[in-house]
């Protein structure tokens, strides 16, 4: 009775762990940690554009799912498009679609296209703003950087990154229905952020990059000018940060932020500028996720507390 009371209790665990597998083959080919980030800019956007109480628990609801969506989308789409890539990329190899974990592919395709369309149907429901910046950053990441830039130019990140400015001008869209230099310089934030946040990347993995014949900025020319590139758009980055809070109006617990934030990146850089390796550009890749939430998490607090 024992013995086959622990076979059966082995095959419903078998089943759960089965059912589990299946189901997160599908969240992990949305790069569910790239998603967060993005939405959680969005909410940003959200939370400067009116507050918390902008709009109804419903209305949250649908923009949250709408954005994730998009989000999801856009990284499924391109993981279908780059699944030859992956394969050849140590860090990329074990995705579910290089792995063979999704098969066919094209099953990932219609998760993808799936995710989109319902991306694109909440976001028409709020207001035809919504859609056209759904629109756009579904349009950048999937056809002008994945299928177009990435494989042919050095530039492909600069135009990939507009795609990252679009969840935040859709925030706001969502609940003012229009657009300003707020939401721009929001967006810009994040477009400015993205740079040296893939190319310190890009050094840490451009052995991974050259064997998949990918032209990103480290690959294609030495350290130093890859450095120094990477450290005038932090700069830039930390100056922008600080006209967004002058002309959105936030107050001293967002520039708090924004300056502690900026200061300990541009220290973190200069430290990648005079000792320029593969280790030190993977540590500012970690500390770039960590800013760019720190400086949303801040304005955020600013606008609750101080409104």
């Amino acid at each position: 009775m024992d013995e086959s009371g622990s076979v059966v209790q082995s095959v419903a665990v078998g089943g759960v762990g089965g059912w589990r597998a299946r189901v997160w083959k599908y969240v992990e080919v949305t790069k569910p940690s790239t998603v967060a980030l993005l939405v959680f800019t969005c909410i940003g956007a959200m939370v400067a554009a009116g507050g918390v109480g902008s709009l109804s628990l419903g209305g949250w609801v649908m923009a949250l799912i709408a954005i994730t969506a998009g989000c999801a989308a856009a990284d499924t789409l391109t993981c279908y498009i780059d699944r030859d890539i992956d394969a050849l990329m140590d860090r990329t190899k074990g995705r579910p679609l290089p792995g063979k974990r999704i098969h066919p592919p094209e099953k990932a395709l219609v998760w993808g296209l799936f995710l989109a369309a319902l991306a694109m149907l909440l976001s028409f429901l709020f207001n035809p703003l919504a859609a056209l910046w759904m629109f756009l950053g579904l349009f950048d990441n999937v056809v002008i950087y994945s299928l177009w830039a990435k494989r042919r130019s050095c530039t492909n990140i600069l135009l990939g990154s507009i795609s990252g400015g679009m969840p935040v001008l859709f925030g706001w869209a969502v609940v003012q229905g229009n657009v300003s230099w707020t939401p721009v310089l929001l967006s810009l934030l994040v477009i400015t952020w993205t740079p040296n946040h893939i190319w310190n990347l890009a050094i840490r993995y451009r052995e991974d990059y050259a064997r998949a014949n990918v032209p990103m900025l480290p690959v294609v020319t030495n350290l130093r000018r890859a450095v120094n590139l990477i450290v005038m758009s932090v700069v830039l980055m930390v100056a922008e940060s600080l006209v967004l809070g002058t002309v959105g109006g936030f107050g001293p617990i967002y520039f708090a932020v924004a300056i502690l934030g900026g200061a300990v990146s541009l220290v973190g850089h200069a430290y990648l500028f005079f000792r320029p390796t593969e280790r030190n550009a993977w540590l500012m890749f970690k500390l770039s996720s960590i800013y760019l939430a720190a400086v949303f998490t801040g304005m955020m607090v600013d606008r609750i507390l101080l409104a």
